[in-house]
């Protein structure tokens, strides 16, 4: 049997080298001449995995180490009678942890705003419902808004009345562009004429939710505080937006150790219900043991202290702005960040809560 796997994969010969032949390729350049001879093919949201590209191949199983799934053509998956499968929720927590790391690195004082401090969810999928989980342990005002899912433990708003209401805003849905509640340019000059100037945004779902035009002009007008983990012209960035966001990093947020072994751990036991194989392996035998920063019930006291031990996001941003040539940051430049980026450890590792 053989295996095509993106490279940056976590874990992967851990999981499949017994199994199968592996070869490693840079995921965004995946062509159909690499897949023709392959059984099974292992990627993440950088492949568009589409007809062109599975199309007269004896492919067999695709699994995308990735929460979401705009990057696949099920459709055309399907119609091959290639079996699929995604990594749902595989990195909820470690997006969690990113958008409070990123509020409390902006205002500190977050740490001890209580319910003076409202923080609007868009979408209540794995990663926003855990977001809301996250934030109220850190005893904040939290609304939602999502149009398919209900919470009993969180109050749900209209997405403009979110938007009124909300301090920060933080965007965790798919990229949808068709159906009743499409997510394309869901955050345009409209939404963003709806929110309080001061208030935060932020967006680690998929770029084109936001529309980028839109959001440099209210940045300009507002001076607005904007973190962005995902672009939508992504992976070039232009110097002019980039000079305006408070916060920019490479399409990392869900980058921790423990959400890129659950992914690759995801996937490794849909191939094996796929093959009729037994599924054995669990990600936790190959995690390394980390400093303790968390106390026991003293979580606000913790984070004040070792936040940023725990997740430097500054230094995400600084790294992200020192690529910037020529006025924007190339594709080169953003997958090299990708590639060779230090994977952090989530809070639990560390003594810490989980959702």
């Amino acid at each position: 049997m053989k295996i095509i796997a993106d490279e940056n994969l976590a874990y992967t010969d851990y999981f499949f080298a017994d199994l199968a032949e592996i070869q490693h390729k840079a995921g965004r350049r995946l062509t159909h001449e690499d897949v023709q001879n392959a059984d099974a093919l292992l990627v993440r949201s950088v492949t568009q995995v589409n007809a062109v590209l599975i199309q007269n191949t004896p492919l067999k199983f695709i699994g995308s180490a990735t929460i979401g799934t705009d990057h696949l053509d099920i459709p055309a998956i399907e119609q091959h009678g290639i079996a699929w499968s995604n990594a749902a929720g595989c990195n909820a927590q470690a997006v969690s942890e990113y958008v409070i790391t990123a509020l409390l690195h902006l205002k500190p004082e977050l740490l001890h705003a209580n319910q003076n401090f409202t923080l609007g969810v868009i979408g209540l999928g794995n990663v926003g419902s855990r977001l809301v989980k996250m934030a109220q342990l850190l005893g904040w005002n939290v609304i939602a808004h999502d149009p398919f899912v209900q919470l009993p433990q969180v109050q749900q708003f209209s997405l403009d009345e979110l938007l009124k209401q909300a301090d920060a805003v933080s965007i965790h849905v798919p990229l949808t562009d068709t159906g009743e509640h499409p997510t394309y340019h869901l955050i345009n000059a409209a939404r963003l004429a709806c929110m309080k100037p001061q208030a935060i945004l932020i967006n680690s779902a998929r770029g084109p939710v936001v529309e980028e035009a839109a959001l440099i002009h209210d940045i300009q007008r507002t001076q607005r505080l904007v973190v962005l983990d995902v672009f939508e012209h992504e992976p070039e960035i232009s110097a002019e937006l980039l000079a305006l966001l408070a916060l920019a990093t490479p399409h990392i947020a869900g980058y921790s150790l423990e959400g890129k072994a659950r992914g690759t751990q995801m996937i490794y036991q849909a191939f094996c219900q796929t093959f009729g194989l037994e599924a054995n392996k669990t990600f936790e035998s190959q995690l390394p043991a980390c400093e303790t920063y968390f106390q026991k019930q003293d979580l606000k006291s913790s984070l004040q202290a070792h936040l940023t031990q725990i997740y430097n996001i500054a230094r995400d941003d600084a790294n992200l702005r020192a690529c910037l040539k020529d006025g924007k940051v190339e594709q080169q430049a953003f997958d090299h960040l990708r590639k060779t980026y230090p994977l952090r450890r989530e809070w639990a590792a560390h003594g810490g809560p989980q959702a």
